[in-house]
This record gives structure tokens, C-alpha cells and sequence, in this order.
């Protein structure tokens, strides 16, 4: 996630014997790194178009390394962060060269996810932690749990049903706020958080009301972290059978 520091030994490797080097990064800087370890780098942000459907991009990506593969070139692309982490193309760039009958293998990153436990001091094994893509949020009818954290991504872009638009304004942010509303008083407390891509960076970790959170100042990097709202509630019945189950073992037959 961050420049050079996230890059484990394995995953340099295989950019450094690639012969040819897709990338998707989040930074300039970032960029002209990866093109210091690597004579064929080729940019797959350059699909990217206003007004474009973000699917058609993504098979665009796909199309773009599977035509190399099929030249029979080993092929490697670098995804900021985890690359199987709210990334389509890698998956599927994967799925498909395995289906035609070549070796594909996916090595696993450090992901925004991983340096928001570290930045925000989250232990998501403490109350549990939901994740969930903020227009499936509200496309679908989901469950939330209030007594665990959830975590919201590209909230940015909430509510985009065309896939063509790099962000969408405070209306769709309130719709998302409406939805939250059912489970949260509009006085919890959330974080707006973006992990660091360059060392000299701070990561930005902003304590808003959820009512507020409309009028936040929200991009395509930003997720959003909601702290549980309530208490965990005992499970008597269960607890009763474990108990049950406790005397049993401790009593000889």
C-alpha cells in the first residue's frame, strides 16, 4: 500500500522477471518507482474514461494482459494495495487465463484494510467487522450488525448505478446516511479514513457525525469506519448448552 515498504520480497520478484509489467496504482510517485525496477511497464489507468462504463474498462484491463499471455510472455500486474481486495480485473484476469490453460497465480498485498487496523488501532477479532461496498449497501437488502464495526468502501462513487462516474455528490451520501440512519443515531460518532502511499504521508483520519457525513469531503480513496453503536447482548439459551456441555466433559461416566 505504502511506496517500497509494502512490497514484499516475493512480489519484487515477480515484477523484476516479468517480461511485460501491467500496473493500476494510486500514485505518480508510485509510478515512476515501479517503471526504476522494470524496462515494460504499461500504465492500465489509460482505460479509464469519464462517462465510460467502468465494467467495459475493466475487461478493457483484462483484454490488455490476457493478449500478452497468449504470446506467450510471463505477465504480471501490480494492483495498489491487497490485489484481490474491491479489485475486479486481477480476479478475473486469473479466472480467465486459468480457463484457457495457463498458469496464474495471485500474491497477496498489503491492503488499505490492513493499514486501517494498524492507523486506527481496530482489533476486528474484539467485537467483529463488517465489510461492505457502499452502493451494494443500499442496492440490496443487507443485514447490519450494530454492536460491530462496519467498515464502508468507496463511499466516494455511493449510489452509482451507471459504473460511469468517478464520484457522486452529498444527495446520494444522504441516501447512504438514510439507510444508516435505521441502525445508528445520526450523532455517531464515524472516521473518514485514507491509508498513506508515500512514506512522507499521514494517513487521514477524520471523526465526523454520521449526520455530517454528507457534507464530507469524500473521494475514491476514502472509506468510511462506523464504531459498534451498542453493546454485544449474551446469548443465554446458547451459553445455558455450553454449560450444559462443560458438566458433561467434567463429569467421568
Amino acid at each position: 500500500m505504502t511506496l517500497g515498504s509494502h512490497l514484499g520480497p516475493l512480489a519484487r520478484s515477480h515484477i523484476e522477471q516479468a517480461d511485460v509489467v501491467f500496473f493500476a496504482l494510486s500514485d505518480g510517485i508510485v509510478e515512476l518507482w515501479l517503471r526504476r525496477m522494470h524496462a515494460d511497464v504499461r500504465s492500465l489507468q489509460t482505460f479509464y474514461q469519464e462517462g465510460s462504463s467502468r465494467m467495459n474498462t475493466y475487461w478493457q484491463m483484462v483484454e490488455a494482459m490476457l493478449v500478452e499471455v497468449r504470446a506467450g510472455k510471463r505477465v504480471c500486474g501490480v494492483f495498489y494495495g491487497h490485489p484481490g481486495v474491491f479489485a475486479w480485473v486481477p480476479h478475473k484476469a486469473i479466472e480467465l487465463a486459468r480457463d484457457e490453460g495457463y498458469r496464474a497465480h495471485m500474491e497477496p498485498g498489503v491492503s488499505a484494510e490492513d493499514c486501517l487496523y494498524a492507523d486506527l488501532g481496530i482489533d476486528p477479532g474484539a467485537y467483529g467487522c463488517q465489510h461492505y461496498e457502499a452502493s451494494q449497501l443500499l442496492f440490496y437488502r443487507r443485514r447490519i450488525d450494530p454492536t460491530a464495526y462496519l467498515i464502508l468502501w468507496q463511499v466516494g462513487v455511493v449510489g452509482d448505478q451507471s459504473m460511469a462516474r468517478f464520484s457522486t455528490n452529498a444527495a446520494y451520501r444522504q441516501v447512504l446516511v438514510d439507510v444508516l440512519a435505521r441502525d445508528y443515531p445520526l450523532t455517531h460518532e464515524v472516521i473518514i479514513y485514507r491509508a498513506a502511499t508515500l512514506p512522507i504521508d499521514r494517513p487521514r483520519m477524520e471523526r465526523a457525525t454520521l449526520g455530517a457525513l454528507p457534507r464530507a469531503a469524500i473521494g475514491m480513496a476514502e472509506t468510511v469506519v462506523i464504531p459498534p453503536a451498542r453493546p454485544m447482548q449474551a446469548n443465554p439459551e446458547i451459553l445455558a448448552r455450553l454449560d450444559a456441555l462443560d458438566r458433561a466433559v467434567a463429569t467421568p461416566s
